[in-house]
């Protein structure tokens, strides 16, 4: 059995991929302290498994489908990578998922919370790890509609964990007797949330949603207290 496995490993190595944000939006969730914690797991196993050493290579998704695209294509079909991990954007976990999928290798997501990637991207080859949507949204938007956050305005990241999440909390907040009232969505990664955050304060809404993440949800909050939104009696739910 285990010179079985033994040859089933790329030249006698066991490569894997780290992908993730390095330097954007995203870089605070996993980023370089992502890879580092990965390079302290393989110390922590001995670096090697079966005889066969354990290598890394990483690279930056710079939170783009199609730059990660690439990249893994590159380390599965030249490199040998047996193995990719990390991935923070859910819209890069669902494309490398599908890649990795059609080279039958295997990937560790473990940044993404996008629900669709335990759901309609599901593949036999990925294990989605830690959290989703579902369970933010059931944690967070129950609580605050129980404590009488009616009325939500979702504030949302254009793309598929924005989408995801924001289609959880409505669910659970029609499901607890609440009502989104409006929504808005904002560019993947975003700097200036102003006019966003004026068109949720403008609505009255009780509870203003926050369905994005890292960097996006600080400039969010931060721009929510320049222009006195809790201060006027409105809520900032970050889920």
């Amino acid at each position: 059995m285990v010179g079985g496995a033994q040859a089933a490993i790329s030249n006698d190595t066991v490569k894997i991929g780290y992908l993730a944000d390095m330097s954007g939006t995203y870089r605070d969730l996993a980023g370089p302290n992502g890879l580092k914690a990965l390079e302290m797991a393989i110390a922590d196993f001995g670096g090697q498994v079966n005889g066969a050493k354990i290598e890394v290579v990483s690279a930056d998704d710079r939170n783009s489908p199609d730059t990660s695209s690439s990249t893994v294509r590159r380390w599965v079909e030249n490199e040998d990578v047996d193995l990719v991990a990390g991935m923070v954007a859910s819209s890069v976990s669902i494309a490398v998922s599908k890649i990795l999928e059609e080279h039958d290798r295997l990937g560790i997501i473990s940044g993404s919370a996008a629900s669709s990637i335990t759901n309609e991207h599901c593949t036999p080859n990925h294990i989605h790890y830690v959290y989703d949507t579902y369970p933010l949204a059931n944690g967070t938007a129950s609580a605050v509609v129980k404590e009488g956050g009616k009325t939500w305005y979702m504030l949302t990241a254009d793309y598929a964990f924005g989408h995801a999440l924001e289609g959880d909390v409505t669910r659970v907040v029609e499901a607890n007797g609440g009502e989104i009232i409006g929504s808005v969505r904002h560019p993947f990664p975003t700097q200036d949330f102003s006019s966003f955050i004026l068109q949720a304060q403008a609505s009255g809404a009780d509870v203003i949603g926050l369905a994005n993440a890292g960097a996006d949800t600080t400039n969010a909050i931060t721009t929510a207290s320049e222009f006195g939104v809790t201060q006027s009696g409105q809520t900032l739910a970050a889920l």
